[in-house]
């Protein structure tokens, strides 16, 4: 059934439903992770906060990182490893580099045989492209609307298994009894009526947190909520300093801006420009990537006609390093004329290869903004993309430090290190979510008497969703949103120093104050200040926690710069950095981890 305002049974004028395993999200990674535990003969429900279908997969345009050997032959699971940690800087956890690496391929094979329409090689394989940090061309994809295609598939194959989806419904709180997952409190967007899920496993899918930066890719949902519901049930976050800075977003026209401009534009020919015409990346070549990498046009050139010799264009460095090579570009005032960088395959392709291999952005940017990417250049500027960080998981199981909570695709973390890699995060959400899916239904099976939910935590979970009403001459949530973007966009952005991090955890402080009095006017119904009022807790919870770890590493590593310390440091390469909610719930408390030893032959992967 698909869940609306008025199914289910009424609890004393609130709905409850029991099952063995609820799902908070329906991107890729909640999709596959509810058809693991359908298929494991689990009770499963998708609960989304948008629309079915509405999900931030879609915009993985790009591909699916998977070493079949469909282009090159010499690819393999341990090549596509070495580049996973490589692009992380070593700070992955191994384990799920691993996993991801070895499983991913049949992930894909399993896409296809649900009913992804993939591209074809001219052998009739699927077709797999290049993308910055992989050193083979190993995406497997669907012209450059992959996501959508991924998206595609696994919802209707959700949907044809019966597996129950509420869709327009927020999750806001988790009960927990005896330290175990107890169930999840909800509302209806639309009726803004309470629901109780009764369910021993809780899988969070819910995404990223880029809402809380002013210039971003990410859309209204994504807002922090698995990360912080993660945290007030006991949780722990990893890596939250990292934050990757897509390169390419647009930065004009205003009717596209910080619309994301896909690495597939780069992978098939397109180079970056700055104001001087100048093609800049051969300037910002780092060591470490030296011996792999074009040094003059005339190789990278030759890469792209014949591809035979393997020294890759600078265009397709991993993202962290595009994305401060644009930075450094505009700072040095050699930007465009709106604050970005020249992207430019009208100059090195044709019309219809353009259309023919990016044929939605091509449609895309001429219907929104006119503009032809077939005859010129576009205007792109590093946008807020994806988190890194997110809730610490057992690499094989997906589940947290709370028993029956588990996380998968980008609210989870330690896959990805300090950058991930273009492609890596659609092999992820199908990877992890299997494997979520499987391990939280076989937790829930055998269980005999299950962790009940308290009626005083349904009350105080009530309570605390309706407190906005309460208020009387408060302040305007999206008032305090605005200023939390410009303050996270200003001070804790690409570019971060310890005075301005510093800056940051004070105004932080400031916004939680403010928002102790937010103001919601009307009734429950419709209401979107209200919506917002909710988000900004968790958006203050993972703003904090994004702030306080870039200010306690105190290196340049992956998506993480700091100005003050503007190179890796060898001692902060052997550790993460882990955050918790304090004991009084109001802030966050910091520690030091270490990596987990990598066995002795995945090590030889580096000599």
């Amino acid at each position: 059934m698909t869940g609306n305002a008025l199914s289910g049974d009424a609890h004393g004028g609130m709905e409850r439903h029991s099952y063995d395993v609820v799902v908070v999200g329906a991107g890729g990674a909640g999709l596959r992770a509810a058809i693991a535990a359908h298929d494991a003969g689990a009770r499963t429900a998708i609960v989304c906060k948008s629309l079915l279908g509405k999900a931030h997969t879609v915009m993985a345009e790009g591909g699916i990182a998977a070493a079949m050997g469909n282009r090159w032959p010499e690819d393999n699971w341990e090549v596509h490893f070495r580049d996973t940690m490589r692009g992380g800087k070593m700070l992955n956890n191994w384990r799920m580099a691993q996993l991801h690496a070895q499983e991913a391929p049949e992930r894909v094979q399993e896409l296809e045989d649900w009913g992804a329409l993939f591209d074809r090689t001219e052998d009739g394989l699927i077709s797999q492209r290049d993308f910055g940090g992989h050193k083979y061309a190993r995406l497997a994809h669907v012209g450059d609307r992959t996501g959508l295609e991924m998206i595609r598939t696994l919802q209707q194959r959700a949907v044809a298994l019966g597996i129950d989806v509420f869709m327009e419904c927020t999750v806001t709180d988790l009960f927990k009894e005896d330290g175990k997952i107890a169930g999840a409190f909800a509302y209806w967007r639309e009726s803004g009526r309470f629901i109780v899920f009764d369910a021993p496993s809780v899988i969070l899918a819910t995404g990223g947190i880029g809402k809380s930066f002013k210039v971003t890719s990410n859309s209204w949902e994504y807002t922090g909520d698995g990360h912080a519901l993660a945290m007030r049930a006991g949780a722990s976050l990893i890596n939250m300093e990292f934050v990757q800075f897509h390169p390419t977003g647009m930065v004009w026209p205003p009717s596209v801006k910080g619309l994301l401009v896909t690495e597939s534009v780069r992978g098939d020919g397109g180079i970056l420009k700055n104001s001087e015409g100048k093609r800049f990346m051969f300037d910002y070549i780092p060591e470490f990537f030296r011996s792999e990498t074009a040094d003059t046009v005339e190789e990278a050139d030759a890469w792209y006609d014949d591809k035979k010799n393997n020294r890759r264009p600078p265009e397709l460095l991993p993202r962290d390093e595009v994305a401060r090579a644009i930075n450094a570009e505009i700072k040095a005032g050699r930007g465009t004329p709106h604050g970005g960088v020249y992207l430019d395959i009208a100059s090195r392709r044709s019309p219809e290869f353009i259309r023919k291999r990016l044929p939605s952005m091509y449609h895309q940017f001429k219907e929104l903004a006119d503009v032809d990417i077939t005859a010129e250049p576009m205007e792109i500027g590093p946008t807020c993309h994806y988190v890194m960080g997110g809730v610490e998981v057992d690499a094989d199981t997906q589940e947290s430090a709370v028993t029956g909570l588990y996380a998968v695709g980008e609210c989870s973390g330690g896959m990805h290190g300090s950058n991930r890699l273009g492609g890596n995060s659609l092999g992820d959400l199908l990877v992890f979510g299997k494997r979520a899916g499987e391990h939280a239904s076989s937790y829930a099976a055998p269980l005999g008497p299950r962790p009940q939910v308290d009626e005083a935590d349904v009350k105080a979970a009530q309570q605390s969703a309706l407190a906005p009403f309460e208020v009387e001459g408060g302040e305007n949530p999206y008032t305090i949103q605005s200023d939390l973007q410009q303050s996270m966009n200003d001070l804790v952005g690409i570019i971060r120093t310890r005075t301005e991090l510093e800056e940051s955890l004070r105004e932080i402080e400031a916004f939680k104050v403010r928002a102790q009095t937010m103001v919601v006017e009307g009734h429950r119904q419709y209401n979107p200040g209200w919506h917002l009022a909710l988000d900004l807790r968790n958006m203050l919870i993972v703003s904090e926690c994004i702030a306080r770890a870039a200010l306690a590493r105190e290196e340049s590593r992956g998506g993480h710069t700091r100005d003050d310390f503007p190179g890796p440091d060898a001692e902060w390469g052997t550790k993460n950095l882990v955050v918790t909610l304090n004991a009084e719930g109001t802030g966050v408390d910091l520690h030091e981890k270490p990596l987990p030893e990598m066995p002795d032959e995945l090590k030889g992967y580096f000599a």
